[in-house]
């Protein structure tokens, strides 16, 4: 029959081998139910495959095609039942209605059963897609029937009408302070960007992103923002730039508006599927779903990585560490840089997407994914996860009963093991020092335990905002500068776990002038050392670099210590120690002519020797510029 060819499940194609029924009123309205599943009406072929099978109960095929369609449904108990009567009038049956079976079984929780006649039907089949699926059911069964009973606290939490409404919201995207909420609206069936701020711990009332990204006439969704909240990577399809049906777009925040979006092009896009990007911490590396060549299965999770060059690398297939020969989709690489949520209905699981995590280990390799656990994951599709900077709470989209409307966002708490590593940050505002104005400036972020930049961008140029993430577990330097400007050097400790709050500073930067001081806060020696250790190059470079842009410019390296011990021995040390630093500025091509160094040791403190705190802040080398 032909519409046993067009069905939406493939299987009933096989199903339709069974026999006519030999109750002409039965097979009249077996018939009337192809036209209606070819139309995916499945309400009503479920009505008239019901009347088929009350007036010939013996009607196999029709307990079958019936089978199939409460399954479309989601009535998996209906759609077992069917099953169950179809093999009770004949137990010779084609192998895809014993996996039909087994596969009603597995959504109804029946997990021994489904395990059964998944085994049972490989004995029948063992080479087909549908063979491969049956094994991965299997392993399903293992994890879903243990998971099950020992299942992790999950309490959704509304976010409320400043959010929600009567429309579809979706797809939550959030700043690392957790301020800024960037979702997907649908109205009218157009998708838009919509964004809320946090108030007094409840989100604000939203507003559309910005008229430069939204548009009538394209969809726009599927989004990331950097953790500082000045980059906005979506998702735009079938768009007269886009170099296949669906490419990711960048939009940079300037002020209080967002700019004109842009195709970042090749290599991340091409002629096949890209979406649902997202960006890594530091801004260099961006995650995202393709189902180009060269993958595991259909839709894998890629990355590219920007070059020295300032553009964006080769796509790179995250491998089977991460992607399976099923799907995978709605990557979120966390603040910490080393954790990634995504979606997946390869990875042993509840059988349709479920909710895994996996850790990049100290050698930049994925470990295997992990299972969020029941019920966070259910026989239902799960997808779309974001986790909170402090990894406390997680938001995703749901149509949960009690809520506002089609899908709301929700969050809830992440259970303890599926915890991203702790990070903090630095908020913060430039300004001048003399006008209190505020400049826009590099921020640069340095991790000095393994010498990579965390972060590297410009402050907002009407605000002179910036936030830069910064994962516990190691000592960063931090540093400010612009042109025409003295930098500015800081150090953050984090080497410890138990960072509960972020640094929120006001960095002053005084313009370059006789006369003008900088403390370097990254140059550092062993205790009554002063050979320079290899955490101050990255610092000691950052001057030399200063002193090449600005030509003019004379200094005298100073040392200095605090109040302990002998005062000629301290003096001693802290004037070696700025000789060490100048000694290094002679290697590095700066001319000895604009270099003086000397060492006060304890005579010019910036703070109270009676404390730790305090002697630590007066031991440190600075320089003071001596011409211009």
């Amino acid at each position: 029959m032909k519409f046993c060819l067009a069905l939406f499940f493939s299987v009933l194609s096989i199903y339709c081998l069974g026999q006519n029924s030999p109750n002409k009123k039965a097979q009249v309205y077996f018939e009337k139910a192809g036209p209606l599943i070819d139309k995916l009406d499945y309400a009503a072929a479920e009505q008239v495959l019901k009347s088929a099978v009350e007036a010939d109960p013996l009607f196999q095929n029709a307990y079958i095609v019936l089978a199939g369609v409460y399954k479309a449904q989601k009535k998996y108990s209906e759609s077992r039942t069917a099953y169950e009567k179809a093999i009770l009038i004949n137990k010779t049956v084609a192998p895809a209605v014993i996996y039909g079976l087994a596969e009603t079984e597995f959504a109804t929780q029946d997990y021994a059963k489904a395990k059964q006649h998944f085994s049972e039907f490989l004995t029948l089949d063992n080479a087909s897609d549908r063979a491969k699926k049956a094994k991965k059911y299997l392993l399903d069964c293992d994890f879903a029937s243990a998971a099950i009973k020992k299942p992790v606290k999950y309490v959704p939490t509304n976010l409320g009408p400043g959010v929600n409404t009567t429309d579809a919201e979706y797809f939550p995207a959030l700043t690392a302070d957790g301020e800024t909420l960037v979702f997907t609206r649908q109205m009218n069936g157009n998708e838009d960007f919509w964004t809320s701020q946090l108030k007094n711990d409840k989100w604000g009332a939203a507003t559309p992103l910005s008229s430069r990204i939204n548009t009538t006439h394209y969809n726009e969704g599927a989004q990331t923002i950097s953790p500082d909240g000045k980059y906005l990577f979506f998702t735009g399809c079938n768009r007269p730039d886009g170099l296949g049906r669906c490419d990711i777009y960048v939009s940079h925040r300037e002020g209080k508006d967002w700019g004109e979006p842009y195709n970042i092009g090749k290599p991340v896009n091409s002629e096949y599927w890209e979406s649902q990007p997202a960006i890594s911490p530091d801004g260099r590396t961006l995650y995202f779903i393709s189902n180009r060549p060269g993958g595991s299965g259909g839709y894998d999770v890629w990355k590219s990585t920007i070059t020295e060059d300032a553009k964006w690398g080769p796509a790179i297939n995250l491998g089977p560490d991460i992607n399976t020969i099923y799907d995978e989709n709605t990557p979120f690489l966390h603040t910490d840089g080393r954790t990634l949520y995504f979606s997946s209905d390869g990875w042993p699981g509840f059988g349709n997407k479920d909710i895994f995590y996996s850790r990049m280990d100290n050698d930049g390799k994925w470990q295997k994914p992990v299972n969020m656990g029941y019920p966070i994951n259910s026989f239902e599709d799960e997808s779309g996860l974001v986790v909170s900077a402090d990894g406390n709470f997680g938001l995703f989209s749901s149509n949960l009963k009690g809520g506002f409307g089609l899908q709301d966002i929700y969050s809830f708490g992440i259970p303890e093991t599926a915890r991203p590593l702790k990070v903090s940050y630095v908020k913060g505002i430039v300004r001048d020092k003399d006008t209190k104005k505020t400049i826009e400036s590099n921020v640069q972020v340095v991790d000095l335990k393994t010498n990579k930049t965390v972060f590297d961008d410009y402050t907002d140029p009407e605000t002179g905002q910036f936030l830069a993430v910064m994962p516990v577990g190691s000592d960063y330097l931090f540093n400010v500068n612009a042109e025409g400007y003295l930098f500015y050097s800081e150090n953050f400790e984090l080497k410890t776990g138990d960072i509960n709050k972020p640094y929120q500073i006001e960095v002053y930067i005084e313009k370059i002038k006789q006369g003008g001081n900088v403390t370097l806060r990254n140059i550092f020696f062993d205790t009554n050392k002063f050979n320079l250790l290899p955490a101050s190059i990255r610092e000691l470079d950052l001057l030399i670099d200063f002193l090449h842009q600005n030509e003019s410019v004379n200094i005298e390296i100073q040392g200095h210590t605090d109040n302990v011990g002998d005062d000629k021995l301290n003096e001693k040390l802290s004037f070696n120690r700025a000789n060490a630093v100048y000694d290094y500025l002679i290697k590095n091509q700066i001319d000895a002519k604009r270099l003086s160094f000397k060492g006060f040791g304890a005579s010019k403190p910036i703070a109270d020797n009676k404390t730790e705190l305090g002697r630590k802040n007066n031991r440190r080398t600075s320089f003071v510029i001596t011409k211009v």
